[in-house]
């Protein structure tokens, strides 16, 4: 069996005195999509914040390709391959697009790098001279998912890729994941909303309370998915 490109093994989290995670377990394969469900205060982000560096687990265990990275930096895990998209884009909005993909390609061949991420997003070749802050939404969440993949992650994390975004535009988004997908790159796919992650996604788990309450291939998540998140806005 290979070993996996991230595992997390009974990893809780907390801040302050304020304990967020409990005990979560989970594994991507090399090459696969992760999808991490649940509603708002699931522990999502938090989860997220861990496998990137920027909140220290309390207990448990975090390991990239079999190498133990519990207590690595942001700084550590990012040179080691590992990048966030985050949650509200990230974009700085007086920035152009060529200047985004300057800043985030280089050392790892600019130019290259900017040639491969227009070739996978020829709107941002059309509009590489126009600032951030005047793009649509999604144009923004296209131009984050695009800084991501000119650095050539080993492990991808996105967080709520659709927020605020129209069904028609997170579906072309999601071509885009299912692209960098196809080449071989592992990725977390964090998401509130459910209606294209499962498709997606080689594994899931789905998570309430700061717990996983359900972990598998999607096709046997789908049916009780309604039923969790029902019981969650109670």
């Amino acid at each position: 069996m290979t070993t996996p490109i991230l595992e997390l093994r009974g990893v809780s989290a907390a801040y302050g005195q304020i304990e967020v995670l409990h005990g979560i377990d989970l594994t991507l394969q090399a090459g696969h999509v992760l999808a991490v469900l649940g509603p708002n205060g699931a522990g999502k982000t938090s989860t997220v914040k861990v496998i990137a560096g920027l909140l220290r687990p309390t207990n448990g265990r975090v390991e990239l390709c079999g190498r133990d990275v519990t207590n690595a930096s942001a700084d550590q895990l990012s040179r080691a391959g590992v990048c966030v998209v985050p949650e509200g884009r990230g974009v700085f909005p007086r920035l152009s697009v060529e200047e985004h993909l300057k800043l985030s390609a280089w050392g790892t061949g600019g130019r290259e790098a900017r040639a491969r991420v227009y070739d996978a997003f020829p709107r941002l070749y059309e509009r590489r001279k126009q600032l951030a802050g005047t793009m649509s939404g999604g144009e923004q969440q296209m131009l984050a998912l695009s800084r991501a993949i000119a650095r050539q992650p080993a492990l991808l994390i996105v967080d709520e890729l659709s927020m605020g975004l129209a069904p028609m535009v997170v579906e072309q988004l999601y071509e885009h994941v299912r692209a960098v997908a196809a080449q071989g790159v592992s990725i977390v796919l964090v998401e509130q909303f459910v209606h294209d992650v499962l498709g997606l996604a080689d594994a899931a788990i789905v998570m309430q309370h700061g717990t996983v309450v359900r972990s598998g291939h999607p096709r046997d998540l789908a049916e009780d998915l309604a039923g969790l998140y029902l019981a969650a806005s109670r």
